[in-house]
């Protein structure tokens, strides 16, 4: 059985119920789950409008290697720390696709002494809710489907009996996908509709993973229920052969597809290993979505504590600044301070280290001391600072400390973060839980005592093209952008239909600043490749494609699904 499992398994879960009164939640105001889950109901937020509101924490991270630098692992270590120091403290996270949790990364529940527990809940089905988008995603690709067969089938009086209108979809301006929430590149392409007239329209579809779907980023953005039914009637499925929209209302499906996700609505409440609580609400993929947990989680958490760290996907060239640009604009939240996660293993391989894959042992270079290797990484930690730093809030790096990592090397560290206008922390937080995190807890209230002037890096007004330039180079280093014929074309479209005002959702890699993951460190003189725009007109955002950017990832050689089994006491072992 792997160590963070074994640290999970040695601890007893207390009472929900218990954990939601220390946040001064009734009992009427849960949804239980067994004795370790619950829900907590969306509306506590407006019932508890006149209290003060906490301090709002974002942690991002530099660029990380392939197996992540502990981000979620620091979110909730600092979450320890702070309630270590006295302070109500609570976070909220996303919850984990089982695309990585049997793929390449494994769960997401943390690690070592600063873990949410059940660990083994939180990563597989939790409260259903991963299934429950999947299932008002699929539902609405098959009234799609469906609806093209019967307009092909009927008269325009054959429909009229039936209560219907012609639409007059264009089979091959179909942009709603099925979805799977599992690593399956198989079927990345498929034709749809094979097989006898009854059977469809044959056309050529795909699949994405779930947590890619526009309806788990409309829930993560959602204000309430009614808001939620609002955004998922926009969204748009396919178009006409003049160019024009059709949105799930058109289809009639866009109520159904709430009332699949009615509950769903409700942020799922578990706990860290020292019993602090965790909000765990929507899982948008931080590549083709905005990659961040709830707006109403958020909402909630912010009545109930004196600190609410949430985490944003990947680093602060991609969750972080959509964090800003995308779901901050849409709750009317701003934070107080951001947590750039840093690690020493990653910037050696941003020093010129050798590649690190999963499943495979480090290289030596990474287990043995070499501060120049680092120094020469620092350069990736100082402009993830830079890119915080545009959006007006104070900026802590957290060094998250393995044990292989030597005091000559954290020392080289600290002066990176602290010569690019950072404060720093070192966190031992995998090893000693809250006790490893009290120099960060106090970095990150220091922070929050910082005037801030949060600010967005681009005006909605500007063009679509102007926006997505700006991300380019501010954020990514580029020299400039070029474009498909095809992603020229998806602009003028949806500039056309009104769409132009949207905040920008980059999908990109995460592996390096630029499009392209065997870039490492600081990427200069290069030109961003455009290689399709797609517009989430529900959720809100458009999102270019940039690169080799897919929307269904694939299992490597050995996934880690090959050492996840059952015991024979019936648990699970090879969860990590």
């Amino acid at each position: 059985m792997n160590e963070d499992l074994l640290i999970a398994r040695s601890v007893k879960p207390r009472p929900i119920e218990a954990v939601a009164a220390d946040l001064g939640l009734a009992r009427d105001e849960l949804i239980l789950f067994g004795e370790h889950k619950a829900k907590v109901r969306a509306d506590v937020a407006g019932r508890r409008a006149g209290r003060p509101v906490g301090k709002y924490i974002d942690v991002t991270a530099i660029t990380p290697t392939p197996l992540g630098e502990g981000k979620t692992t620091t979110t909730l270590g600092l979450v320890q720390g702070l309630a270590k120091r006295g302070a109500a403290a609570v976070a909220c996270i996303r919850q984990p696709s089982q695309g990585p949790t049997f793929g390449i990364k494994g769960g997401a529940a943390g690690g070592g002494h600063a873990q949410v527990i059940p660990m083994e809940d939180f990563n597989l089905h939790l409260t259903g809710d991963m299934h429950a988008v999947g299932a008002a995603h699929n539902l609405m690709a098959a009234a799609l489907d469906t609806r093209m067969m019967h307009e092909r089938d009927f008269s325009d009086a054959g429909l009229r009996e039936r209560g219907l209108e012609r639409l007059g979809i264009d089979p091959a301006a179909v942009t709603w996908r099925r979805v799977l929430d599992v690593n399956d590149r198989a079927l990345r392409h498929v034709t749809v509709g094979l097989g006898a007239r009854q059977d469809g329209i044959p056309r050529e579809s795909g699949f994405d993973i779930t947590p890619a779907s526009e309806l788990m980023a409309c829930l993560a953005l959602a204000a309430d229920l009614l808001d939620l039914r609002q955004r998922i009637g926009r969204i748009v499925v396919a178009y006409r052969p003049d160019g024009s929209p059709v949105t799930a209302e058109h289809l009639g499906v866009a109520g159904a597809a709430t009332v699949l996700l009615k509950d769903a609505i409700h942020p799922n409440l578990m706990q860290t290993l020292e019993g602090q609580g965790v909000f765990v609400h929507a899982g948008p993929f931080a590549n083709i979505a905005h990659g961040n947990s709830s707006i109403i989680a958020d909402r909630v958490a912010l009545r109930l504590a004196d600190y609410v760290v949430t985490e944003s996907g990947f680093g602060a060239d991609i969750g972080m600044e959509k964090f800003f640009d995308i779901k901050c604009r849409a709750s009317g939240l701003a934070p107080s301070a951001v947590v750039v996660v840093a690690t020493v293993r990653s910037l050696k391989m941003h020093g010129g280290g050798p590649a690190v894959n999963p499943g495979r042992a480090l290289p030596d270079a990474y287990v043995r001391e070499d501060v120049g290797l680092v120094e020469r990484g620092a350069a990736n930690l100082a402009r993830h600072v830079e890119i915080a730093r545009k959006f007006g809030v104070p900026v802590v790096v957290a060094v998250n400390r393995f044990p292989t990592d030597t005091q000559r090397e954290l020392a080289s560290v600290r002066r990176a973060a602290e010569s690019s206008g950072a404060a720093c922390a070192l966190a031992d937080h995998w090893a000693r839980g809250g006790d490893g995190a009290l120099e960060l807890a106090d970095a990150v209230a220091a922070a929050c005592r910082e005037s801030a002037a949060p600010r967005f890096l681009y005006p909605l007004e500007l063009p679509l093209r102007r926006k997505i330039e700006i991300i380019a180079r501010e954020v990514y280093g580029a020299d400039g952008v070029s474009y498909t014929d095809e992603a020229e074309a998806s602009i003028d479209r949806y500039e056309a239909l009104g769409y132009g005002n949207l905040p920008i959702c980059m999908a990109k890699t995460h592996l390096s600043l630029s499009h392209d993951p065997a870039r490492k460190g600081v990427p200069a003189g290069y030109t961003l490749p455009i290689r399709e725009v797609r517009a989430s007109i529900g959720a809100g955002f458009v999102y270019p494609l940039c690169g080799d950017m897919q929307t269904m990832p694939g299992l490597p050689a050995r996934p880690a699904f090959m050492g996840i089994d059952i015991d024979e006491k019936g648990e699970v072992v090879g969860l990590s």
